[in-house]
């Protein structure tokens, strides 16, 4: 369905070539395999993917799932990029340690529970004003971590968090700011748009860090590096982050982006020709993704353009971002 959105806005504004699809954190390499896979389908040839992924490790698993062959490069050589391989459609796929290390060509980003995964610093308002969160050791048993406030200012709190904050509690990620002005200053450049599909919210949150360990909830100070951890994404803040340079759209719940994109239709021609088992998992899976008490509330999207287009936008918004 994302694979649809992408071409969809694509075409709205004259299917520029060559272009390159970009995915921020690709994970295992499993949603940019189902684009391909569509793209291939509409014989779209005129494409490159470059991926932004930190991990060597993972770049490997992404690389085998995407590939029919890859090599290792050196980025000393000044070529940007630290693997490439080749779909077997035939598409060029290119790893890169930033996004600013992309090429410099129109592109379509793409970032899927990408920025949930960022560090961020947690903050609380207390009756001397804000003090950051930290980690500390407990004293009554060495063995174990806790959470402390700082007894006084530190430089995250005077320098994140802003003078006229209402809440109690606030969650920032730094990175998160300097990635989404990276990519605003790329697509202002460049052209392009980017969709950001993330667990979030419009800044009215203030306490969202949390772990998991085997998909089960789990205390972020016990056993570190056994779970991930993760935090709720502030749209409001990638919104400001953006520079005033792009034009933004959502966010908009999992829910209401689907249906505008016919999620109930595509489900239909899928059961017609699924064997009773395949049509169970189906079900499963729509109910999961589209469930309004739990993932489609509380995943969403949000897109983002050039300023440049604004006017087109305002007569043709972008698909999904209409209903609210």
């Amino acid at each position: 369905m994302i694979a649809v959105w992408l071409l969809n806005e694509w075409q709205k504004i004259g299917s520029p070539k060559p272009f390159q699809l970009v995915e921020l954190g690709p994970g295992r390499g499993t949603m940019m395999k189902d684009i391909l896979r569509v793209l291939n389908k509409l014989k779209i040839d005129t494409v490159e993917v470059h991926l932004v992924e930190v991990s060597k490790e993972l770049s490997k698993i992404q690389a085998s799932n995407l590939c029919v062959d890859h090599l290792q490069s050196s980025q000393s050589s000044g070529d940007g990029f630290y693997q490439r391989g080749l779909s077997s459609d035939g598409v060029p796929i290119f790893w890169h340690q930033s996004c600013t290390l992309i090429p410099k060509e129109f592109s379509v980003v793409v970032a899927h529970e990408f920025f949930d995964a960022l560090p961020i610093h947690k903050f609380q308002k207390t009756e001397n004003g804000w003090r950051e969160v930290l980690v500390d050791v407990d004293p009554k048993n060495s063995g174990r971590l806790r959470f402390v406030l700082a007894d006084k200012p530190t430089p995250a709190s005077v320098l994140l968090v802003k003078k006229n904050e209402k809440k109690d509690q606030v969650e920032i990620s730094p990175l998160s700011g300097v990635i989404m002005g990276q990519i605003a200053e790329h697509l202002e450049a460049y052209g392009g748009f980017a969709l950001v599909a993330d667990y979030g919210h419009f800044g009215e949150k203030g306490d969202t860090f949390r772990a998991f360990r085997k998909h089960q909830l789990h205390d972020p100070l016990v056993e570190p590096g056994s779970a991930d951890l993760t935090a709720d994404v502030d749209f409001s803040f990638l919104k400001e982050s953006s520079k005033g340079t792009l034009v933004s759209f959502g966010p908009v719940t999992q829910h209401n982006f689907l249906k505008a994109l016919h999620i109930d239709i595509r489900l239909k021609k899928l059961l017609a020709s699924a064997p009773k088992n395949e049509s169970e998992d189906l079900l499963s899976g729509y109910k999961m993704i589209m469930d309004e008490n739990g993932m489609g509330n509380a995943f969403k999207f949000m897109s983002f353009f050039p300023a440049v287009l604004g006017r087109l936008l305002e007569v043709h918004p972008p698909t999904g971002f209409q209903l609210e």
